[in-house]
């Protein structure tokens, strides 16, 4: 490539540019401190030794550079503006310096309908004003500060009047403060929003685990969350980062409440932590994205889809200054486990050191790959009743569904199946008849929440299975449940009889253990564990056949009725 990209600030995320731009021979200039992380991997005698801030350190990087763009925020856009006649500057400072305020950020999303939590400026950091807020947008609220603050510093939840003096006094005396509405969120979400001169693209949605305010942990794509809102947050991330003028790759972090609504929570104008993942987990990463969209360099939206389910773990600095090259050291005895350690040095309470990214073909096994290190890096701190931030939800592979709850004693050999092999599944009952539009959403919705299989129980007219294969793209394995009336036959055929276009595999009458073994082959095609746990059972099978055989030859066909047949 004939273009240079200058960047302010060489940290972890300059440090994971420059390798995307090196790969692609893209020339990548720095402005930080000597030695930064950034610069230990990006040989040449071109970066320029200072602060990002310092007004001629910038002056000479514009000087160097086509393009100039930023790895943290907290730049000072007066310069930005003065070099932007010369250089191009993306995203554009305009963009920079209205982030910056989280305040105006958050004032620009209302104006132009973007869905966030109401907000409402302090005219002083006092008493006075912070009651004046509470009884706008009532209690629980939380206080900001409008700029510097990051990783949960300049945040301060507010709960009762009682804490009006220490919110303002945690703030430091900060002037510049905002009351926020308090959004009672069940997850955390965040999109990796890339925008270039022609489009708005985005990367999936994932699911973020905070503690203490940093992000620990980021789960690829999102649990549990379903299509429908896996698109809403994906269509309100690009609608919000439209807003904003300039390229590049941009983090949105929002907020899913109970009812399902999506509030944007905060924007970051560059790469993030909660986009770490696509290093291993896609065909582009993050970072090569934000290369390709401020150089006007092709870019697909293919190229930003998962390949596999991936989680990443952050490396957070401990007690000792070598902690973080421990936690390393263990990471590297488990499979799959890609290590990243940013080159800061020593280690400081609570600094982000490196990360780790698990990818796998399922996310459930993504979570059994990634636990022991969970552990590792939990194993000295206090728990408590509700500390379950970094205990990682199992995410069902299989559905087992029925018409109604008088199926379920047909369908527990299956389900004693699934947990021999240690296969997650939910089972949720979903009439075709009853809860027509109820078996529509979640049949839809369920290769979304990481499903790869349904079992699907029914007698009499037997729809359920037919209905829901019609409504998903995943494999639909119907059970026939023998009805009070008759003997199932017509349960089976209503199965079977599926018209071209909509398969269901079908089991015998009352065989949930077939069904059961079918979903466990389904899923070892892609999964070694799984195939292997299915082996093992055939291996185990054999056995016993083999073993019935060796008793009967041995004490004759009377005798063995008499012995192991009598109470069958």
């Amino acid at each position: 490539m004939d273009k240079t990209v200058g960047v302010l600030g060489g940290g972890q995320l300059g440090r994971m540019l420059v390798e995307a731009a090196n790969l692609l021979e893209i020339k990548v200039v720095f402005v930080d401190a000597a030695g930064s992380s950034a610069k230990q991997v990006s040989n040449h005698g071109d970066h320029i030794d200072g602060s990002f801030k310092d007004s001629e350190a910038v002056k000479q990087l514009a000087a160097k550079s086509d393009v100039v763009t930023i790895e943290i925020e907290h730049v000072n856009t007066e310069i930005l503006e003065q070099i932007a006649d010369k250089t191009d500057v993306q995203p554009h400072w305009k963009t920079i310096r209205t982030i910056q305020d989280k305040y105006l950020q958050k004032e620009l999303l209302k104006s132009n309908d973007v869905a966030i939590a109401q907000s409402l400026p302090l005219a002083s950091a006092t008493i006075e004003e912070l009651r004046k807020a509470s009884d706008a947008l009532g209690l629980p609220l939380m206080l900001k500060s409008r700029k510097e603050a990051y990783d949960g510093k300049g945040n301060f939840p507010v709960k009762t009047r009682e804490d009006f003096k220490a919110a303002l006094e945690a703030l430091g005396g900060n002037k510049a403060l905002y009351a926020e509405k308090w959004a009672d969120f069940r997850m955390e979400l965040a999109v990796m929003v890339v925008k270039t001169k022609e489009q708005v693209l985005s990367f999936p949605t994932v699911e973020t685990i905070h503690e203490d305010s940093i992000c620990k942990l980021t789960y690829a794509p999102a649990r549990g969350v379903s299509g429908t809102i896996n698109n809403k947050a994906q269509e309100l991330a690009r609608k919000a980062v439209a807003c904003f003028e300039g390229k590049g790759v941009f983090g949105v972090e929002m907020f899913l409440l109970e009812d399902d609504t999506l509030l944007i929570n905060e924007i970051a104008p560059r790469p993030h932590n909660s986009g770490h993942y696509t290093i291993e987990a896609c065909s582009v990463s993050q970072y090569e994205a934000h290369l390709r969209a401020i150089l006007d360099l092709p870019l697909h939206a293919e190229d930003l889809q998962l390949r596999e389910p991936a989680i990443m773990l952050n490396i957070l600095g401990g007690d000792a200054p070598d902690s973080h090259r421990k936690f390393a050291a263990e990471a590297l005895k488990h499979r799959r486990t890609k290590i990243h350690l940013y080159g800061k040095g020593q280690a400081r309470k609570g600094r982000k050191m490196g990360h780790i990214t698990v990818c796998a073909p399922t996310m459930a096994e993504g979570e059994t790959l990634i636990q022991p290190m969970i552990d590792y890096v939990d194993k000295d701190k206090p728990k408590t009743a509700t500390d379950s931030s970094s205990k990682p939800k199992e995410q069902p592979l299989v559905a087992v569904v029925m018409g109604s709850d008088s199926d379920l004693p047909i369908l527990q050999p299956g389900l004693a199946i699934l947990g021999k092999f240690s296969i997650p599944h939910t089972v949720r009952i979903t009439s075709a008849h009853r809860t027509p539009s109820w078996m529509a959403e979640y049949a839809s919705s369920a290769a979304s929440q990481g499903l790869k299989c349904i079992i699907a129980a029914a007698g009499g007219a037997a729809h359920l299975p037919g209905m829901t294969a019609a409504y998903t793209s995943l494999p639909v394995i119907g059970v026939p449940v023998k009805p009070t009336i008759g003997d199932g036959t017509d349960s089976l055929l209503s199965i079977c009889n599926m018209p071209k276009g909509v398969p269901v595999a079908t089991v015998s009458v009352n065989n949930s253990t077939n069904a059961a073994l079918l979903a466990a082959r389904i899923l070892g095609s892609s999964d070694a564990t799984i195939r292997g746990r299915v082996e093992q059972y055939m291996r185990d099978s054999e056995k016993e056949v083999r073993e019935k055989d060796r008793r009967l030859e041995g004490i004759g066909a009377e005798t063995y009725a008499e012995t192991y047949l009598a109470n069958k």
